[in-house]
């Protein structure tokens, strides 16, 4: 364990990486969920169409594929480059698959919130002359999200330990097991007191956002 903790600045490095992962490609799904969720319940059946197939077709698809579809894919077939430096050109990159993979399942989890909301309200908001667009931001997705907070919280979790997959995939991305396999490889450190340790630090991470979500949720539910 001395071992582990005399390299605690590689591993302070690759949390910090994994956080940065995590919270932009959290964000950015969410906007993406948002978006898909509205036209999933669009009156449009094009966008609709599209919308469902996206969705099914990505949240059904192993994030590894994902994530090579964007390193071999976008960037060493098609050129798509983010920056000049490698090290950022593959963050964004595993930005791209993480954020594309996961707003799936933000839009599943917006969707059955929509479902819970009363149709008298949007059929009074109707009545009212509002469009579907004032509809879906003033009455519809406001109540979803709260209703939904709990499994957002989940899906954020389930993110946190996705962004190992990163490292794994053709990418190469500077996170926290990326760099437990680099101290592996030089021989730095033991391995059981390392997973442990690495363990700890994704629970220290995950944990409390459960714990958090949960109590948010209990906060902001909407009586009925």
């Amino acid at each position: 364990m001395e071992a582990f903790l005399s390299n605690y600045q590689a591993v302070i490095d690759g949390f910090s990486w994994t956080i940065r992962l995590t919270l932009v490609s959290a964000l950015l799904s969410f906007v993406l969920g948002v978006l898909l969720t509205a036209m999933r319940v669009s009156p449009v059946p094009i966008l609709r169409t599209i919308a469902t197939g996206y969705t099914e077709a990505v949240r059904n698809t192993p994030l590894t594929l994902v994530l090579l579809a964007c390193g071999l894919g976008l960037n060493s077939s098609l050129g798509l480059e983010f920056s000049d430096s490698v090290q950022w050109n593959v963050y964004w990159l595993a930005v791209l698959g993480l954020s594309a993979y996961t707003a799936c399942f933000v839009a599943e989890a917006l969707r059955s919130g929509v479902n819970t909301v009363p149709f008298g309200q949007v059929e009074a908001a109707r009545s009212l002359g509002l469009t579907f667009t004032q509809n879906l931001r003033l009455i519809v997705l406001p109540q979803a999200l709260r209703s939904v907070i709990g499994p957002l919280g989940s899906v954020l979790i389930a993110l946190t330990k996705n962004t190992t997959v990163a490292s794994v995939a053709g990418l190469g991305v500077q996170e926290a097991s990326r760099e437990m396999k680099l101290m592996f490889d030089q021989g730095l450190v033991p391995v059981i007191p390392t997973f442990i340790g690495f363990a700890i630090g994704f629970l220290v991470l995950t944990i409390p956002t459960g714990y958090f979500f949960g109590w948010l949720s209990k906060r902001l539910a909407v009586a009925r």
